[in-house]
């Protein structure tokens, strides 16, 4: 039976999708059948033809390697970049819980491992109209533990512990930490990494640089996280 875990972060442009398709890499290289998976995707190329690239899954494909379709990564593709629900608004094509289900599941017949992707931070409106969906629900209705990404830098203690407080309010388990821009050595960085473990009791599972190529989490480890 296919097992997933979600990537979720302190906001929007903090990394999530290097960091999923180190991940995925990790995976991959360790002989694991996996794929990627993300619900709602913005900020997408049209090419002349009108067909919208799914720029997140395109860049997890090159990255890991892994020899995923884009075509089954991302049920709903949008050009604007901006929240899915205010693209979808502008675009039409508004997420529907079921074909978000269906297009996991899918997945889950073909694969062993099934790394999804959250759109920006955690409170990120997916469907705002006659319906709503937050990014949670899609969490909950997938059944999956996450893993929160952060930036290194200043400001990222408020911001982690803020995630991990409102995910718990929320009754979504977190896994742990993966800090991203991270500068070895740097006071103010390593002593963001302390803080943040102590103040949410997550264990900080890696810390990735800038240009790294691989992530330092062994495939066991990686894979033990999945439920």
């Amino acid at each position: 039976m296919a097992k997933g875990l979600f990537v979720t972060g302190t906001g929007t442009d903090i990394g999530k999708t290097y960091i999923s398709a180190l991940l995925l890499k990790r995976l991959n290289e360790a002989g694991l059948s996996c794929a990627y998976f993300k619900a709602a995707m913005s900020g997408n190329e049209r090419l002349p033809n009108g067909e919208l690239i799914p720029g997140d899954a395109k860049l997890v494909k090159s990255v890991s390697g892994i020899d995923q379709p884009l075509a089954t990564a991302c049920p709903y593709v949008y050009e604007r970049a901006v929240s899915p629900h205010l693209a979808s608004r502008l675009e039409g094509g508004a997420v529907d819980m079921a074909v978000v289900r269906e297009y996991y599941a899918r997945l889950c017949e073909e694969y062993d491992y099934i790394l999804s992707e959250g759109s920006g931070g955690i409170v990120c409106p997916i469907r705002y109209d006659e319906r709503v969906i937050m990014l949670p629900d899609i969490i909950k209705a997938l059944g999956l533990p996450c893993i929160i990404v952060a930036d290194s830098g200043l400001g990222t203690i408020n911001s982690v512990v803020l995630t991990y407080e409102y995910m718990k309010a929320h009754g979504i388990a977190a896994k742990g930490l993966i800090l991203n821009r991270f500068h070895r050595g740097d006071a103010m960085e390593e002593d963001n990494k302390l803080m943040c473990g102590r103040l949410t009791s997550l264990p900080v599972l890696a810390c990735v640089g800038e240009g790294d190529k691989d992530i330092s989490l062994d495939a066991d480890t990686l894979a033990a996280l999945f439920g």
